[in-house]
């Protein structure tokens, strides 16, 4: 069971609940979190259970970050909105940075989600295993 979150602005919200409905077969045995009204609006529109936080400019991109930090995240598919000032700018970058340095793949277009969701769907999880392995801070490094 992997542990994915969702993130999505504004304009991008329905492009991810788009995208979750067309794999929601490849998302249900996984542990599932998100920021509040992306996770609402999947829920509203899949069967699909999600531990929900706050939204993003509250804190939500900060309480993913949080298990980012901890490495129990094993990916996020954030949809950003590339076009648009977002006035929690630093919060988005904090979360990019400690994916970053944990090794925890984020996918922040369609394209790179489709590639991530189809390694899921085909049972390719070894970027875990070499984080765990390899971890940043460590004699290993």
């Amino acid at each position: 069971m992997l542990h994915i979150a969702f993130i999505a602005h504004d304009r991008k919200k329905e492009e991810m609940v788009n995208f979750v409905t067309a794999y929601e077969h490849v998302f249900t045995p996984h542990e599932l979190y998100s920021t509040g009204t992306t996770g609402l609006r999947i829920m509203e529109n899949t069967s699909l259970q999600i531990h929900r936080f706050m939204s993003g400019p509250l804190g939500g991109d900060q309480q993913i970050g949080a298990l980012v930090a901890e490495n129990i995240m094993d990916f996020i598919i954030f949809l950003r909105d590339p076009l648009m000032a977002q006035p929690h700018e630093p919060d988005i970058i904090a979360l990019l940075r400690l994916c970053d340095v944990q090794g925890i793949p984020v996918a922040t277009n369609i394209a790179t989600a489709e590639l991530l969701v189809k390694a899921v769907e085909r049972g390719d999880f070894a970027w875990r295993e070499l984080v765990h392995k390899y971890k940043p801070g460590t004699q290993n490094d």
